[in-house]
């Protein structure tokens, strides 16, 4: 119990830390621009044209909302914080408890990989399930910010709203995309970084330690960028067709299901938007017109 009530309370304060960077980072996935970009250069020392990064948007945000601005949404999101640490920390025990008559793998063995990522992995997904309702208010408190609408603000009020409009299935808008790139991240990350472990570090080497959870890290990081079309989509289909303006024509499409939307994004190229908060290159199309202003 008491390392549960440290868990929640770590993951309250990260939550808190992190609050304005998630914000800024789902404005920018519904493709909300209100910024124009502008003259800088790349990794390579080029002038190019950029979207505007992270702090000018974090700029932006505070000219309108103020600094209290930069933390809509958190409400619901701290709720869904510590209930989704709750709900994961029993369902690992209770796996652990099911799986304790049972022989034990090797540790560090594929098998003992294995079973330690399905325990993860149910642990997660219910986790997951159970809190994506305050998920769903979340993004759709930050969205609110495009069309200053004030139609999700307590999450009370929000809950009755979701159920008053769209019913149960509403509080479960983009959970099977964020169901699969969660199973999916867990899976790359854990079996990439035994393989590894395994073939490429040697246990006689000094700071092995440090080493396997460096490639830890690296693979988690590797899997989160391989799996983020997953968290765009998903993001993108709990705040679509809800009544708000950044997630109804002209400004979004309306898309029936997930699959639909993943198609259009990809068609347009846009599987990778919001990923990065720095360098932010502007689309083909986009980029031709801002050319042919400054030539002509």
């Amino acid at each position: 119990m008491a390392d549960t009530c440290g868990q929640v309370l770590l993951g309250s304060g990260l939550t808190v830390l992190s609050h304005p960077l998630m914000y800024i980072k789902v404005l920018i996935q519904v493709g909300h621009e209100p910024l124009p970009p502008s003259l800088g250069r790349n990794l390579f020392g080029r002038q190019v044209y950029q979207l505007p990064g992270l702090f000018a948007y974090a700029k932006h945000i505070i000219k309108i909302d103020g600094k209290v601005g930069l933390f809509k949404g958190l409400g619901p999101r701290l709720c869904a914080g510590t209930i989704g640490t709750v709900v994961h920390s029993k369902v690992v025990q209770k796996c652990q408890e099911q799986g304790a008559p049972q022989q034990k793998a090797a540790d560090g063995s594929l098998q003992y990989v294995v079973n330690e990522t399905t325990k993860e992995m149910i642990a997660r997904s219910c986790a997951t399930i159970v809190t994506h309702p305050f998920h769903v208010i979340t993004l759709r408190c930050m969205v609110q910010f495009i069309g200053r609408e004030s139609k999700y603000s307590g999450v009370l009020d929000s809950i009755v709203t979701v159920y008053r409009e769209e019913g149960i299935l509403g509080f479960f808008a983009g959970l099977i995309p964020r169901l699969l790139g969660d199973v999916l991240s867990l899976w790359i990350c854990n079996l990439l970084a035994h393989l590894i472990n395994t073939y490429a570090i040697d246990d006689s080497m000094s700071h092995t330690g440090e080493m396997k959870n460096c490639s830890q890290a690296v693979t988690g990081f590797f899997a989160s960028m391989l799996t983020y079309p997953f968290v765009l989509v998903s993001n993108l289909m709990a705040v679509n067709d809800c009544g708000l303006a950044g997630g109804l024509p002209p400004y979004a499409s309306v898309y029936p299901t997930w699959v639909d939307c993943w198609r259009h994004l990809s068609r347009e190229g846009n599987m990778s938007r919001g990923n990065s908060l720095f360098f932010r290159k502007i689309p083909a199309g986009k980029m031709y017109a801002i050319e042919q202003k400054r030539f002509f």
